[in-house]
């Protein structure tokens, strides 16, 4: 490394990457067993020895070796020396490791809206109506203010769908309980596959993957991903994720002496496998723009045929280790990849790429102006750390010294949608305090408030349990009764018999004093009658 390049290999002359183009993506494709996992090694030390963070994959194990220092390898020394490599030491690069599952590494959280819901239909493998279910969950939960946190927050939510589909229906369309159904059993599965230990908080900070040593060199984060590669698809869309995220929040940066950051997809054919349009498009538009925003792809499968043709366009930095050409349909995948590289005169691409040994690739370069370097056959850089796995203990020396600490161990669970739908379900509001309508303040107890006060509707005394089990009336307020204008014969009369007496009153007092009155009222009428005669005749 010189003057801001990589060395890559040598073939009739060095072959270097430059750092300024490095952000043009690329593609190193070979099948199994021809050295991809050890040019991808290569690669990313030089990009840390460089200053450049990387990202990548071990999807065998033994790429983990990158942050153990090699040594006593006679191949290794071999091929240095016939490299001239003066002054070639083994060194081990800074490496973090991650692990989805926390088994190996730190865990890689994201948070379910995070993840959005185009990626969710990905990965359950939705059809269109169920995705468009999906998208409504996500509208709801937004509007409602409801955190999508970790999937018993997603599976509430869909039950929360369920429980209101009719109304729902109405707003947004068809919302079948079948296809709310048929998403929480992909959910269920996805939960026994171990997306729950996924989905959650704290949720990868991207800033964590872009440390610095203090001397300067770029962290390699090395993903261990042998047991997620048991689920492929959550895998894919994992690092689809994770691409889509640094798009969306890394700033422009324009052209750099060097990327921000370094991105290995290995695998890479898993990410295209039964992809449906939209998300293909999806990825030929992060991988065609993050460019601006300083990070590199390099996409790391077997043949270039795996990738579709809009993607394989955008990649101008190529790395092609042998293919094998047994039957028909290898040897088309092997002059489609022959065609992808500025032709070389002095030999036959096509030819040269089952011909390649172990450690041998085509290499093409963007040169400076952008344009791809004549396809050389190269013999590839060796590797400055271990090649294979490292034992328990360089594992463990290696997480023990990793810069974050323990800032992902411990899962955290705030409050968000499950909680509060599930408290919405438990929770009966309380009786809100009576009040007075005219705004005077609280009204008294119903039993102390005097039924006629200040114009309010009269209501019953409720009755109140007392000792013993029986239940007592509060006595009813003391009524005083005004007398009518003039004496009143029937107020008068009523009164006479009562003593004008305010006791309480039996049921047969107050029958009697009710016909008394009406007795009172009519004599008193037919007096007033008699009176006013005699007075109009005279």
């Amino acid at each position: 490394m010189s003057d801001g390049t990589i060395f890559l290999g040598l073939a009739q002359e060095p072959q270097l990457l430059h750092l300024a183009l490095a952000n043009r993506h690329g593609l190193v494709a070979g099948a199994t067993g021809t050295g991809k996992t050890v040019t991808l090694q290569v690669m990313a030390e030089s990009f840390s020895r460089a200053g450049v963070p990387v990202f990548c994959a071990d999807v065998k194990g033994d790429l983990s070796g990158v942050g153990v220092a090699g040594g006593g390898h006679a191949g290794i020394e071999k091929r240095a020396a016939r490299l001239g490599l003066e002054g070639f030491s083994y060194e081990a690069a800074p490496a973090v490791f991650w692990d989805l599952f926390g088994e190996q590494g730190h865990p890689a959280r994201a948070t379910v809206a995070e993840m959005g819901p185009l990626l969710l239909a990905r990965l359950l493998e939705l059809n269109d109506t169920q995705e468009g279910v999906l998208n409504i969950a996500f509208k709801i939960a937004d509007e409602e203010g409801l955190l999508l946190l970790d999937l018993k927050d997603l599976q509430a939510m869909l039950q929360f769908l369920g429980e209101r589909s009719s109304e729902l229906t109405t707003l947004y369309g068809n919302v079948s309980r079948a296809s709310i159904g048929a998403i929480q059993r992909r959910l269920l599965t996805l939960e026994q596959q171990g997306a729950a230990h996924f989905f959650g908080e704290p949720a990868l900070d991207l800033d964590d993957l872009l440390l610095l040593t203090p001397d300067g060199r770029g962290a390699v984060n090395v993903l261990m991903a042998q047991r997620l590669m048991q689920a492929p698809r959550l895998y894919a869309t994992f690092l689809l994720w994770l691409l889509s995220e640094l798009f969306e929040e890394l700033p422009e940066v324009g052209d750099q002496p060097k990327p921000k950051l370094v991105f290995f997809f290995d695998e890479a054919h898993l990410l295209f496998r039964d992809a449906p349009k939209p998300l293909v498009e999806k990825v030929e538009q992060v991988v065609r723009l993050i460019r601006s925003k300083g990070v590199g792809v390099y996409l790391v499968t077997q043949n270039p045929a795996d990738i579709p043709p809009s993607v394989l366009g955008q990649l101008g930095n190529r790395v092609q280790h042998a293919l094998r050409a047994f039957t028909p349909v290898e040897q088309r995948g092997v002059r489609a990849a022959a065609e992808t590289f500025r032709p070389n005169p002095a030999f036959d691409t096509g030819e040269a790429i089952t011909q390649l040994g172990v450690g041998e690739a085509l290499v093409s370069v963007l040169e400076p102006g952008g344009v791809p370097s004549m396809v050389q056959r190269t013999l590839i850089a060796p590797p400055r750390s271990k090649l294979g796995p490292p034992d328990t203990a360089e594992r463990e020396r290696i997480r023990a010294a990793s810069p974050l600490g323990e800032r992902y161990t411990e899962l955290v669970d705030r409050q968000s949608a499950y909680e509060m739908l599930t408290g919405r379900a438990t929770t009966v509001p309380a009786e809100a305090e009576p009040h007075s309508p005219w705004g005077a303040g609280p009204a008294p107890r119903r039993e102390e408030a005097d039924p006629w006060g200040t114009g309010g509707r009269p209501s019953r005394a409720p009755s109140r349990r007392i000792g013993g089990g029986q239940r007592a009336r509060p006595p009813a307020p003391r009524m005083e009764r005004e007398k009518p204008a003039g004496g009143g014969w029937g107020g008068m009369v009523a009164d006479i018999l009562s003593g004008g007496s305010g006791r309480r009153q039996g049921v047969g007092e107050a029958l009697t004093k009710s016909v008394v009155r009406s007795i009172g009222s009519q004599v008193g009428r037919s007096i007033a009658r008699g009176i006013l005669g005699s007075i109009l005749k005279r």
